[in-house]
């Protein structure tokens, strides 16, 4: 059965490209610079105002205002970025960019900046029971490890994206555990238990079309609980069971067939008895009986003629 689908995902609106940015250092060192001199040219203006020319120190007492306001305005567009992080930026509602580099960085000062978290991340799902094919309840669960690979349709394109992650994997998730019976019971067929690295390939390529439209990529899956639910986990066992009993019972019978033929072949080869048809079935009969049971045989000895 093929676990194939195609996922109707709406094609993004926006996709992630680099914002304008600036080294960060150097325009703070500038704006310091701003700041302190903008405090000093406002301290002699109205000292000016005061104790002397009026008009020059009120006139100082502005150019200084302006200094500290642009330097302030400067001041506002840096933004520190830690490693495995990023920040989204935008400008009256509008995606402008994605700021990636670390460290102090510069950017349009107007600009809104959400925070992005591209860091690997794990998400481990709880234990869910559900039908396999052949409609047996087993409980299954999963850990699927992935990555933010782009910030503007992680932050645009969903509301949640990490809760997106959580219910797109739990969904396919049940659908592969529906798809796939549980134990191929001896057939070719792939079954949840026997094809554990197929499945979870498969797992993987699932999960990634359901969130490739949020902007996040699938590392690895891989199935961390997998077991019959506790309803039919006895009958499942004994089942198991059996199917091991008979198992056994074929080898031992076919090494017992081995061993008779053997045994008639070596008696024949070197002449040790004559047998005629009759005394082969006896002898066939009384060697099945030894070698096939299960307690250990009982010797009789024989008195009499070998037909009675």
């Amino acid at each position: 059965m093929s676990t194939d689908i195609a996922v109707d995902m709406p094609v993004p609106r926006v996709r992630e490209r680099n914002a304008t940015e600036r080294a960060g250092l150097p325009i703070a060192g500038a704006a310091l610079v701003g700041e302190l001199a903008g405090a000093g040219v406002l301290a002699w203006g109205v000292i000016q105002a005061v104790e002397g020319d009026k008009p020059v120190g009120i006139a100082l007492v502005v150019v200084a205002a302006l200094v500290i306001l642009a330097s302030t305005v400067f001041a506002a567009g840096l933004t520190v970025v830690a490693p495995g992080e990023a920040r989204v930026l935008q400008f009256l509602g509008r995606y402008v960019g994605t700021v990636r580099t670390s460290g102090l960085r510069w950017v349009n000062p107007f600009t809104t900046r959400a925070k992005v978290s591209t860091r690997i991340r794990n998400h481990e799902t709880a234990v869910m029971k559900v039908n396999e094919l052949d409609g047996n309840p087993i409980e299954i669960a999963a850990v699927v490890v992935w990555q933010v690979n782009d910030t503007a349709r992680a932050m645009f394109e969903v509301d949640d994206f990490v809760q997106f992650v959580s219910i797109q994997t739990e969904t396919a998730i049940r659908h592969i555990a529906n798809s796939y019976p549980y134990d191929s019971h001896g057939t070719d067929a792939l079954s949840l238990r026997d094809n554990a690295d197929e499945i979870t390939e498969k797992l993987s390529t699932e999960i990634s079309a359901r969130v490739e439209s949020a902007g996040v990529r699938v590392i690895e899956s891989r199935l961390t609980h997998l077991a019959y639910a506790p309803e039919i986990a006895q009958a499942m066992l004994r089942r198991q069971q059996a199917g091991a009993v008979v198992a056994a019972r074929q080898l031992v019978v076919e090494g017992a067939v081995g061993m008779v033929e053997l045994a008639l072949d070596r008696l024949a080869q070197n002449d040790v008895v004559e047998l005629d048809e009759e005394r082969k079935a006896a002898m066939v009969s009384n060697l099945m009986v030894v070698l096939c049971g299960d307690r250990d045989a009982q010797p009789v000895v024989n008195t009499g003629s070998l037909y009675q």
